[in-house]
């Protein structure tokens, strides 16, 4: 286990963003049948997706977060000095969509820019990186505390083959955008992160790549082993976590679990000793939406909580990698907290 301490960084707003295109059980039905459609969506507690139009990209989402976030927080773009990007869907293979949003967003030349290449680990992920590389700044020559953007997101439903009802009902597209910033009276933030990958070929997209450039993206999911993977990893990972940070399960106001399963999460939570009032289930309008799994539990299930904050949480993404990792932060009042529905 790699543990970590983050010290003066604070989160200010969380803005999550989802596209106009809606794809609920009635739709599944279609090519699945009513039945299997219908117990598709109790086993997994998961009844509509938002899905990207064809020609969407993640940054397409992304973008709009980020901008009514920096709006909301009255943060002119020169004001921004890191930008770090979480997706397993970039807009192309090269340059890093960072530099894309950079100069969509009209940030400054001078910012630092950057891609990490996570899924359903990538959120907390990024809270890290982000978190570090901004600690590591000189101060501002105009007094101006330090800044940072996280912006996540995935595409996942272009990789996805329609018909394979081991992926179709359960994946949906969302992006979200997280404001950092200096704060040497920041609650500390401790995070936890592992890596096994030996787990890879049981959730992977092989084709479209440098490996298999003739290949189709497509998704593939072994069900039973992600199971498996979350339980033998991730308990373990959350008991760290909460001891570094000197928590108890009943010191937290939130469990907030990556979104992949709703039995997966009431099973989890089971293990980890969080009680049923505190564990978030938002997955049931969303569908696993990847790294933005967590933040937008956060904005669609926490809104009213974390604005008046402050509130203890604990996040933990998990997944294809295998990847995990786990964060015991107080977050609040956010100034900004929020989900978008993007128009069409």
């Amino acid at each position: 286990m790699a543990l970590a301490r983050l010290n003066g960084v604070a989160v200010r707003g969380i803005v999550s963003a989802l596209p106009a295109r809606v794809e609920d059980t009635t739709d599944l039905a279609v090519r699945f049948g009513e039945d299997a459609a219908r117990r598709l969506a109790t086993a997994t507690g998961i009844h509509a997706r938002h899905r990207v139009a064809p020609d969407q990209c993640t940054s397409d989402l992304a973008v709009p977060a980020a901008q009514a976030l920096l709006r909301g927080l009255g943060w002119p773009a020169d004001s921004v000095d890191l930008l770090v990007f979480v997706s397993q869907t970039h807009d192309q293979v090269l340059p890093a969509t960072a530099c894309l949003v950079q100069r969509r967003l009209g940030l400054p030349k001078t910012v630092a820019a950057f891609d990490l290449s996570l899924g359903c680990s990538g959120y907390v992920y990024g809270l890290w990186a982000a978190g570090s590389a901004l600690a590591t700044l000189l101060p501002r020559a105009d007094g101006r505390p330090a800044r940072a953007l996280l912006l996540v997101g995935d595409t996942t439903t272009r990789l996805l083959d329609p018909d394979d009802r081991a992926v179709a009902p359960l994946f949906g597209d969302a992006a979200a955008a997280t404001a950092l910033e200096i704060d040497p009276a920041a609650v500390p933030i401790t995070v936890d992160l592992g890596t096994d990958g030996a787990g890879a070929p049981y959730l992977m997209a092989a084709g479209g790549a440098m490996r298999a450039p003739d290949q189709p993206a497509r998704l593939f999911m072994d069900g039973t082993q992600v199971f498996a993977f979350t339980l033998r990893e991730v308990p373990a990972a959350i008991a760290a976590t909460l001891a570094a940070a000197g928590w108890s399960p009943a010191d937290v106001d939130r469990f907030v679990l990556h979104q992949a399963n709703e039995m997966m999460i009431r099973r989890l939570g089971q293990k980890i000793g969080a009680t049923e009032d505190k564990l978030v289930l938002a997955l049931a309008r969303h569908g696993n939406t990847s790294s933005a799994s967590v933040p937008l539990a956060l904005t669609d299930a926490m809104a009213g909580m974390l604005k008046a904050g402050p509130a203890r949480v604990l996040l933990s993404g998990f997944g294809v990698g295998w990847s995990w990792a786990t964060a015991a932060a107080t977050l609040g009042p956010l100034a900004v907290c929020e989900t978008l529905v993007l128009p069409p």
